[in-house]
């Protein structure tokens, strides 16, 4: 149907905004059909009555009965999503999920009774209300996991199960893994934070899953002024920042704000789950290093450890390195000085351990690198080598390769982290080949120049 022949609704079409929200799809009588959320309102709602539009049975049936269409703007896709989730629980629309079935959809859930509550994402089934706060249901599993990375940028609370207690002695000994680097988590691992600061954060990030963001902001931004007036520098500072996370979740990007080229083909996280489960282990790699040498004969070789956390490229984790193994190229060798002096780092606590290793190489390049952690004297990281021909991922203990299907978001996550790794080895080579060149050509002109040095 036109919606020409229904004013309401073409009035409705001419008004609604182009911003993030909830759109209410009502029928003649005022009753709500349909519930749904967008990034713009304006372009989400109108794609339902375009001439070209192809719905399915379901969806053209329900078009057909629109007679009315309400809308509330949110501040953004983050807020939407949580609105959409309360209001679809509390009016139950007919085209909407059936909250009978709700078992199947996830909730964002935060656990009670701990010092240090923990943030997860789970179906009704995988976790017992009775110690956690449970959040939902939601429809967009996906955009659900993409909030919870934006919302941990902001209120920076711990997503990993670790048993963590204030009065734990053993806190003052722990390393936090790389998101307390990046500042996606208060680390309550370590004695990086206290039980007081964290819960603040905790009650701060319900309050904005109950949808009291006015009241989280103006909360924040009392304490921020209490910590200033009192000196509290240190600590108006995080709050300032905290407040600056929420006015900009919109502008934060679901994936990062560091990527170098088109990076991403697959989403992300749904990599790294599907590459826990194809390599079998005890917990999701969010913390990838990839390492890989590029040389040319004898001429300058370098190496390379790039950094992925959540399966996104992480530049501050990015190492080049200047290869002094011999003059004799030696892929072998040069791989084990790069990881010889990476791992050195991580040893002395300048870097944080991985959760996954990948090696650019085929079995002996892992076999290699095994030899070289134990001469080291280090437990190895689960490390791999995927081989470029045929795409083999050789594990250790493992006498045959694993094949992925080359559909798989897993390895095509791999791919990336290998390529990245490649692509950055050999930039710095490129770039110390043309420095000898014309070093060379300056000698010969008399007119040598000094060269920079890189580490």
């Amino acid at each position: 149907m036109d919606p020409a022949s229904r004013p309401g609704v073409a009035r409705k079409l001419e008004d609604i905004p182009d911003c993030p929200g909830v759109y209410l799809m009502k029928d003649g009588k005022g009753r709500v059909l349909y519930i749904g959320k967008a990034k713009s309102l304006r372009h989400r709602v109108r794609s339902y009555f375009a001439p070209s539009a192809d719905h399915e049975a379901k969806t053209a049936a329900m078009v057909e009965k629109v007679q009315d269409i309400e809308w509330f703007e949110t501040a953004s896709e983050v807020d939407a999503l949580l609105l959409e989730s309360r209001l679809i629980k509390g009016i139950q629309p007919r085209y909407n999920i059936n909250l009978r079935d709700a078992k199947s959809y996830p909730y964002l859930c935060v656990t009670r009774g701990e010092d240090f509550p923990l943030v997860f994402i789970a179906r009704e089934s995988e976790f017992d209300r009775s110690r956690a706060s449970a959040f939902g249901p939601f429809t967009d599993v996906a955009g659900l996991r993409r909030a919870l990375k934006l919302l941990q940028r902001v209120f920076r609370f711990r997503t990993c199960t670790l048993d963590i207690r204030e009065d734990d002695p053993k806190r003052r000994f722990f390393r936090p893994c790389i998101l307390y680097q990046i500042d996606q988590c208060l680390a309550p691992c370590g004695l990086y934070t206290d039980k007081r600061t964290y819960r603040d954060n905790i009650e701060s990030l319900k309050r904005f899953l109950r949808g009291k963001r006015t009241q989280v902001v103006g909360v924040l931004a009392r304490r921020m002024k209490e910590a200033s007036a009192r000196l509290d520098f240190e600590e108006a500072a995080r709050l300032r920042d905290q407040l600056h996370g929420i006015e900009s979740l919109d502008k934060m990007g679901a994936f990062g704000d560091f990527l170098p080229g088109n990076l991403l083909h697959v989403d992300p996280m749904v990599g790294v789950e599907e590459l826990a489960r194809a390599l079998l282990l005890d917990k999701i790699p969010r913390h990838i290093v990839g390492i890989d040498i590029a040389n040319l004969k004898e001429d300058e070789p370098t190496g390379s450890v790039v950094t992925f956390v959540d399966g996104v490229p992480f530049k501050d984790g990015y190492r080049h390195f200047k290869i002094k193994t011999g003059r004799r190229p030696d892929d072998y060798a040069m791989m084990r000085e790069v990881v010889r002096r990476h791992f050195r780092r991580v040893a002395a606590e300048v870097e944080t351990a991985p959760d996954l290793v990948l090696l650019d190489g085929g079995r002996s390049h892992l076999a290699s690198v095994l030899a070289e952690f134990s001469e080291i004297g280090t437990s190895p990281p689960p490390l791999l080598a995927l081989a470029k021909k045929k795409e083999e991922i050789f594990l250790p203990g493992r006498d045959e390769p694993l094949v992925l299907d080359t559909r798989s978001k897993a390895l095509h996550l791999l791919q990336q982290i290998r390529d990245e790794a490649h692509r950055f080895a050999r930039r710095l080579h490129h770039l110390r080949r043309g420095r000898s060149a014309l070093a060379e050509k300056g000698g010969r002109s008399g007119r040598g120049r000094k060269r920079s040095s890189t580490d």
